[in-house]
Order: C-alpha cells, then sequence, then structure tokens
C-alpha cells in the first residue's frame, strides 16, 4: 500500500517524534509530515500555558511554575491517549516526552529541580517509544531570525544565550540518545514548508532508516 508520497507505508516509521529548539520548526514539519503521510498528529500544547508569556519576562521567577504546568499537561495528553486507544494509528508528534526534563535541568535552580523531580517521579509517564525520532538542528542566530518572523509577542523575548544554552542542552541529549533511530537534520537553511523538494528528500531517506544514527543536510544529497 502506497501512500501520497508515492512510497510504501509499510516502509515507513508507525509513530515519528519531531525535536529540536524553539523556532526550528518543528511543527510545520510535523503539521506537513501528517499531511504527506496521512498520520494523525499529537502536537505540543505550549499557548496552553498560562505561565509561558512570564517566563519569557523573567525566567528565572517563572521556571517552576511553567516547567511544572508542562509536566502535568504531558502527563494528561499521555493519560487521554491510553483512553482512546490512539497509540495504534500511525502519528507524528512534535515533541518527545523527555523534553521536559531537559527544559527543567536548564531552567530549574537545586531546590526547585530536586521538587520538580519528586513530582515527576510520582506521575506514571509511560510514553511509547518513536520508530523514528527526527532531530532538527540550527544555530542560534537562526533561530533568533525564525522567531522574529513567526510573529510571537512573548517569543521575542528570547535572549540569544537561552537559545545556545538550550542548543547544547539538546546536542548533549541526543548524543547519547539511542532509545529508538535518529535522524538529525541541519535545518539552518532547509524550508520544509515551502520547498517540496528538501520535504520529499527528507520523506525518501527517513523511509530508509530501520535503526541507528543518521544525518540528513539536502545540500549534500
Amino acid at each position: 500500500m502506497q501512500d501520497q508520497t508515492g512510497l510504501d507505508r509499510k516502509a515507513l516509521p508507525n509513530f515519528i517524534a519531531v525535536e529540536g529548539p524553539i523556532g526550528v520548526g518543528k511543527t510545520t514539519l510535523t503539521r506537513r509530515l501528517a499531511e504527506s503521510l496521512e498520520y494523525e498528529t499529537l502536537f505540543e500544547r505550549a499557548d496552553e500555558n498560562p505561565f509561558l508569556e512570564r517566563f519569557y519576562k523573567n525566567r528565572r521567577q517563572a521556571a517552576l511554575a511553567t516547567q511544572l504546568y508542562f509536566l502535568f499537561q504531558r502527563a494528561q495528553q499521555l493519560d487521554e491517549l491510553k483512553q482512546t486507544d490512539m497509540f495504534a494509528p500511525a502519528k507524528v508528534a512534535d515533541f518527545l516526552i523527555q523534553k521536559d526534563r531537559l527544559f527543567a535541568k536548564a531552567n530549574l535552580d537545586n531546590d526547585e529541580m530536586a521538587l520538580y523531580q519528586k513530582v515527576y517521579d510520582q506521575l506514571t509517564l509511560d510514553a511509547p517509544v518513536p520508530d523514528l525520532v527526527i532531530y532538527l538542528q540550527a544555530p542560534a542566530d537562526v533561530l533568533m531570525t525564525r522567531i522574529q518572523q513567526r510573529g510571537i509577542s512573548y517569543e521575542r523575548r528570547v535572549e540569544r544565550a537561552y537559545l545556545e544554552q538550550i542548543n547544547e542542552t539538546y546536542s548533549e541529549f541526543f548524543l547519547y540518545y539511542d532509545e529508538a533511530p535518529l535522524l538529525i537534520v541541519n535545518a539552518a537553511e532547509i524550508d520544509f514548508a515551502n520547498s517540496d523538494r528538501d520535504f520529499q528528500q527528507l520523506v525518501d531517506y527517513l523511509s530508509r532508516i530501520r535503526n541507528g544514527r543518521h544525518f540528513f543536510n539536502p545540500s549534500f544529497l
């Protein structure tokens, strides 16, 4: 059975998770993959977090509340998925559940992290392991430009130093990540929203991945 991309559906991963720093294009790629592959979507609902705008105004003051809200939100999303038996259909998500602890470590002080960890340990975060993780990378300057272009007012407060810190956090995490096949994408000059060529090359590439760590850069394909 082939999907609208012309690929054999059996060759495609059943559950894809897209990750990367703010502004790198996770949600854009998730939407296009879902549309092209006829997958269901699971989106991070950042705009529902009432503390997020305060976080960008004063990260130190609002970090704990922001992180705990995200933690409970993701736990609720997983519970909803289990109750509606939505793990079976093919799907693409614009986040990994592990990202919550990544951002907690980056944003919380020691006492706050200890409290966060106690709450985390009390929750049952039994998330499915993706069949493929796509990690989008881009330098802080590129992220800054894209954040400004998409025009979300409170995001424009983000500092370049913070984006560099988050980039380092992601790089360290994925350096050791081995829970699922991993495709690392140099997204600095890729336009998955508007370039059919870039997008089709990516889909063709991911259909060939079965295990291990891979790198995607259209300019070198």
